[in-house]
């Protein structure tokens, strides 16, 4: 079984550190020389869309506290740079507490994973080289809707802010899952988290609406977290097409019955059903026939 923490509370930081706190004996960090910390900055205007300084504060101080030596930050935003991303939302001081390398993923060199165009033939994907050689990759990031697959979490935070050149992998919704899946198996966190203090519904993953949700999650099966926290918003993950195509591919566990909840709440007493993106008919539409053959 994949355990995975699951608190509420009134303060982010604390819901953050105690989640973590909950899965620290799964943690080895001593022989990590390149630990890479991944925020979401899908938008640098956007303070809803964006991870939250604090919860990615929480998570760095965790790691150095727990034998971490030298830790890098890396982002590639949809939309503007990494550097107005780390302003707008306060990064700086961050940066300068930890003494934190940074590394703008849009920018970086790059190493080939393969994907699929919108008629499923193979595609070259380019994607950063510093997270593929990484010893330990770490996800943080809030809970969001989203306007292509339904729901953004820990696996697509990575697999998708990895990318240099992210409109290759946006070619329908059956090659966005399968882009998604594929990446996931080479950029899958080592450590996820959920903050989930503050969600976003509706028309995410930049123009939804606020859930005031007061909880975290952490795990050290990326997509033992996010099928948990899909359930939690009212998805089932089999209706996702990227984490159904994770569970067949074994990048992780995710059934409920294959999952241990660690932490100070149950999953009945913090699901909250999110209002999907209002294209959410059309975002279900992403099978494809034989997939055994392109997973």
């Amino acid at each position: 079984m994949s355990q995975v923490a699951l608190v509420r509370g009134t303060d982010r930081s604390a819901n953050v550190t105690a989640a973590l706190a909950a899965v620290a004996d799964n943690l080895d960090l001593s022989s990590k020389e390149r630990i890479v910390v991944k925020p979401n900055f899908v938008s640098t205007n956007r303070p809803l869309s964006a991870t939250h300084v604090d919860a990615t504060r929480a998570v760095i101080a965790f790691l150095l506290e727990h034998g971490a030596r030298h830790i890098t930050l890396a982002e590639g935003p949809a939309s503007g740079t990494f550097a107005a991303g780390l302003d707008a939302y306060g990064y700086r001081p961050l940066i300068e507490r930890f003494g934190l390398s940074l590394v703008d993923l849009n920018q970086d060199e790059t190493l080939p994973v393969e994907g699929f165009d919108s008629q499923l033939r193979p595609r070259t994907l380019r994607v950063s080289r510093t997270v593929l050689e990484s010893d330990m990759r770490v996800s943080v990031g809030p809970p969001k809707t989203h306007d292509g697959v339904i729901v953004t979490l820990s696996l697509k935070n990575y697999a998708v802010g990895s990318v240099v050149g992210k409109r290759m992998i946006h070619e329908g919704n059956q090659a966005l899952n399968l882009n998604i899946y594929r990446l996931a198996r080479a950029t899958h966190p080592h450590l996820a988290v959920i903050d989930g203090f503050v969600g976003m519904e509706g028309d995410g993953p930049t123009r939804g609406t606020a859930v005031d949700w007061g909880i975290a999650l952490a795990s050290t099966d990326a997509l033992a977290l996010d099928c948990l926290t899909a359930r939690l918003m009212g998805f089932d993950p089999h209706g996702v097409g990227y984490l159904h195509y994770a569970l067949l591919g074994g990048l992780g566990q995710g059934e409920p019955e294959e999952i241990e909840i660690l932490g100070s709440v149950t999953p009945e007493e913090v699901t909250r059903p999110y209002k999907p993106h209002s294209t959410i008919a059309s975002q279900r539409i992403w099978q494809v026939e034989n997939v055994s053959r392109y997973l």
